[in-house]
């Protein structure tokens, strides 16, 4: 079992920056690909960024590239998403979420996923 604790959500001003963190629990973090996905009302959960268990491979949404920058710290048990110049269309609960992995890949689908964060808000003004 693998516990998740979002961090870092806020208010911000269109073209700010924020920066999250997800906490994991447990001794196994490095055998856990992750993902960030974000989902605003009324509409679907979206992928934003997966990072593979070593943190070698990442990927992003084409909406997000040269944006945001997903890390992980294995000895800290933590991901991180840094996000900056955010937009109004992007104020959404953000969720990080991890999957059990053998392969050294990152995964786009949130189906894959097997544990979720309970979500942390970020609202960008405009």
């Amino acid at each position: 079992q693998v516990q998740l604790v979002e961090s870092g959500g806020g208010l911000v001003q269109a073209g700010g920056s924020l920066r999250l963190s997800c906490a994991a629990s447990g001794r196994t973090f490095s055998s856990y690909a992750m993902g960030w996905f974000r989902q605003a009302p009324g509409k679907k959960r979206e992928f934003v960024a997966a990072i593979s268990r070593s943190g070698g491979n990442t990927y992003y949404a084409d909406s997000v590239k040269g944006r945001f920058t997903i890390s992980r710290d294995n000895a800290k048990n933590t991901v991180y998403l840094q996000m900056n110049s955010l937009k109004p269309e992007e104020t959404a609960v953000y969720y990080c979420a991890a999957v059990r992995d053998s392969t050294g890949n990152y995964y786009i689908s949130p189906a894959v996923y097997d544990y979720w964060g309970q979500g942390t808000q970020v609202t960008v003004s405009s």
